[in-house]
């Protein structure tokens, strides 16, 4: 083997999906900064250059790129042969690529729906399906499956993204049970609260007011150094968000609370009421590389918490 060949390479060798944008761009970014061999898949062939081109400027030992829609089967499979035939190996895989659309279940169009079930669940699927032989057969590897804590409870207006972050759930379990005969081999679920990414903005609207991630949001930074985390000490299931344990025991163990504050909760803090979205398809069916970037521009939503407790106090004192 030549000294400088790929396989005599020891760097780790990552795939990372939903490369181009938001969390998947963060956890691109931070596993450069370690040094890791990256292969970047995402929709959008300008934004996937520009991330590698980053990528390469932070100290990834190597870059490469695929022009992949993850809802394609045989665009998956082709992929995950290209970077077995480019490194030789592989070594984890992050899974992100996400797309979300608002609007009440009955208002959504089908395929809109259909594609975010597609893009989300279903590629998730496709992902594991091409993965998990290459990783069984050499007897190692990282899997991380990026969840979310609405793939826990339920929220208006979100219907196909709940139900497809349900489905990753199931999904990381399931394959986590299937692969316990192999030691070394590693599938991990890693649940996000809000992050401020583009995806709000990106997303598909059957009309209505914008979506924003309800607080404490996370910058993408925080949880692109969390996947990066958990792909090198793999856990079954880690949980983000300081706040979302009692939302997930609120959801299981006094459903009839929740079921009458979520609504009002979500109105005013997971959406912005200055802004209105016409109906369209957003990003969900094709890529929109000029929306692309790492952030949303969204902050920490404290100020809207903050704000509301200073009137609450202010009704209760005056």
């Amino acid at each position: 083997m030549a000294p400088n060949s790929p396989l005599s390479d020891p760097s780790p060798v990552v795939l990372v999906t939903g490369a181009s944008s938001g969390v998947g761009l963060a956890a691109a970014f931070e596993l450069a900064r370690r040094g890791h061999r990256l292969a970047l898949l995402a929709r959008g062939e300008e934004p996937l250059q520009r991330a590698a081109e980053e990528c390469r400027a932070l100290g990834a030992g190597d870059v490469m790129v695929s022009t992949t829609d993850i809802r394609d089967d045989e665009a998956v499979r082709q992929a995950v042969d290209d970077v077995l035939g480019r490194f030789g190996r592989l070594d984890g895989v992050v899974n992100c690529a996400g797309v979300v659309a608002y609007g009440r279940l009955e208002e959504l169009a089908a395929p809109l729906f259909d594609a975010v079930v597609e893009t989300i669940l279903l590629g998730s699927v496709n992902l594991l399906r091409h993965v998990l032989p290459p990783l069984r057969a050499q007897g190692r590897g990282s899997v991380v499956l990026t969840g979310s804590l609405i793939g826990h409870i339920a929220v208006p207006t979100m219907s196909a993204y709940t139900v497809s972050k349900w489905g990753v759930r199931g999904l990381a379990r399931q394959a986590l049970v299937e692969n316990r005969d192999v030691p070394e081999l590693h599938v991990s679920y890693v649940t996000l609260p809000g992050v401020d990414t583009p995806i709000y903005r990106q997303g598909a609207y059957a009309g209505g007011p914008a979506g924003q991630p309800p607080p404490v949001v996370w910058p993408p930074e925080k949880a692109g150094r969390l996947l990066a985390r958990v792909l090198e000490h793999p856990r079954p299931e880690t949980h983000g968000g300081a706040f979302d344990p009692l939302t997930r025991l609120g959801f299981v163990l006094l459903p009839r609370v929740y079921d009458a504050w979520v609504g009002p909760l979500f109105a005013r803090f997971a959406s912005d009421r200055h802004e209105t979205m016409p109906p369209g398809p957003g990003n969900v069916e094709a890529s929109v590389p000029e929306g692309n970037r790492l952030t949303g521009g969204h902050g920490s939503g404290l100020g809207a918490v903050v704000g509301l407790a200073v009137r609450q106090v202010r009704r209760i004192v005056g």
